[in-house]
């Protein structure tokens, strides 16, 4: 089935490149929405029954392609919006499904992977599709963004084959031959110490690129600027999932070894260090997608920092990546109708919004409080889970930072996200705005519902998933 998925999924994208016919490239993208949801159900009643010998969908890759298959629906429908509203050439419409399915269906193969040679390749085939969004535009300051994406992430890409090598000279001094996850996992403890630290350093840096997080962080954020909103929104959950993806196989790999503590160290510091970074950026920054992107940056160190924490702090921290999944793309969806009101993405140029689009601006208000974890958002109960563990671990000194940074950002977003909504911008022409339809926002306020809902009242069944997949990690 995963093959059958794999091939429908690139000729519809092929398909998608080459036609014209504006119906025909809906009902293609209706198509492959079918046949993703349709294959995430699959995996789900196929769990641990491994397909193409690569392919594995484990507790953590049905989580992950529950959450892409949810986000994707929202996700082409705002896209429809777009092209709606915007200049709608075929051959660009064209190029922006067939890129967005090929993100998809490589995010999908990246998270079913069960081969870290394989993530690698999966994860690579992620930057081409995403530079072809972010090049969507095609104007100088695009192209600046995609040049600057394909760069980092080549180097990022390039630490993480560097650490695999690293890694396969610990393999076969280890008596191994393989590189799939549960053959290293097996041969862990018997590894060369040296080779494994190496290994580690590469590849956890390099997928920091993707995951948001120090030292690579900049890529993302350049990426969710100059790209469509729909698009963003993607770059802003799905595709940092796959990052986190990336770290976690290869941390529940070294789970049994002598670095483990020494690894948990480089998580803390790293988590602390995003935490820190999108701090400091959230002070200054007025454009208002690159605000959401350091948002992102902030709670990609808050995951790390629980689970490097460990104890509740593992659990709280997958759980809390599920719900910024949900939450992040919904402030990205409402974004692209603040632009479309005000044709501009500075903070500056933003006021008012109650008078011009009610039911978007309750969206702002709304998604404010749900980003920075406030009652009742779901994500407030995954950062006091990611703050116990830290307590409970010892790390005080990291909670009071870790405190004071987030009651800052808390200003911060609200400080922008409140002057957007409730006072008047200096200037703006009332008989050029586009009216927004209420239905518009719907999808938006489904998804902060769920994150809600998922946060106070998680089914057994997500609770379950989440505790097989730390299950491995050392207790």
């Amino acid at each position: 089935m995963i093959g059958v998925y794999l091939l429908s999924s690139f000729i519809i994208s092929i398909l998608l490149f080459f036609n014209r016919n504006r119906l025909v490239n809906y009902l293609l993208v209706c198509l492959f929405m079918i046949i993703q949801c349709g294959f995430t159900i699959y995996a789900y009643y196929h769990q641990n029954i491994s397909e193409l010998t690569y392919f594995t969908p484990d507790s953590l890759t049905i989580i992950f392609l529950g959450v892409l298959s949810i986000v994707c629906i929202p996700t082409f429908y705002h896209s429809y919006i777009y092209f709606q509203n915007n200049l709608d050439l075929p051959n660009q419409r064209g190029i922006y499904f067939a890129a967005i399915v090929v993100l998809l269906t490589t995010l999908s193969a990246a998270y079913l992977s069960n081969h870290i040679a394989i993530t690698w390749i999966f994860v690579e085939l992620t930057t081409l599709s995403a530079s072809a969004l972010i090049y969507h535009r095609r104007n100088r300051r695009t192209l600046e963004g995609t040049w600057k994406y394909l760069f980092v992430c080549s180097i990022s890409i390039t630490l993480v084959f560097i650490g695999i090598l690293f890694l396969s000279i610990a393999v076969q001094q280890s008596g191994g031959t393989d590189l799939f996850y549960k053959e290293l996992f097996n041969k862990a403890k018997g590894m060369n110490v040296f080779w494994l630290k190496l290994s580690f350093l590469f590849i956890f840096t390099g997928f920091t690129a993707k995951a948001g997080l120090v030292p690579m962080f900049n890529a993302g954020i350049d990426a969710k600027d100059k790209s469509p909103s729909p698009a963003g929104a993607l770059f802003g959950s799905v595709l940092m999932n796959v990052g986190f993806i990336g770290i976690f196989r290869f941390y529940q790999i070294i789970g049994p070894t002598t670095i483990y503590l020494w690894a948990n160290k480089i998580m803390l510091i790293t988590g602390l260090l995003s935490v820190f970074i999108a701090t400091v950026y959230l002070l200054r920054v007025k454009n208002f997608k690159r605000m959401l992107g350091y948002s992102s940056v902030e709670h990609m160190g808050l995951v790390m920092l629980g689970l490097a924490a460990g104890g509740i702090g593992r659990y709280a921290a997958i759980l809390h990546l599920i719900l910024h999944s949900f939450a992040k793309p919904t402030m990205f969806f409402q974004i692209g109708q603040v632009y479309r009101i005000y044709k501009s993405k500075s903070i500056y140029d933003v006021g008012d919004y109650f008078k011009y689009n009610f039911s978007g601006a309750m969206v702002l208000l709304f998604g404010f409080f749900v980003i920075t974890a406030m009652p009742p958002s779901g994500m407030f109960v995954s950062e006091f889970l990611i703050f116990r563990s830290l307590f409970e671990s010892g790390n005080l000194i990291i909670l009071v930072i870790i405190f004071l940074l987030t009651t800052i950002i808390i200003w911060s977003l609200g400080k922008n996200i409140f002057k957007m909504i409730f006072i008047k911008p200096v200037k703006i022409p009332d008989e050029n705005i586009t009216p927004i339809k209420p239905i518009e926002s719907l999808s938006q306020y489904i998804l902060l519902a769920l994150v809600i809902y998922l946060g106070l009242n998680p089914p057994d069944e997500l609770v379950n998933l989440i505790n097989n997949a730390i299950s491995a990690l050392p207790s």
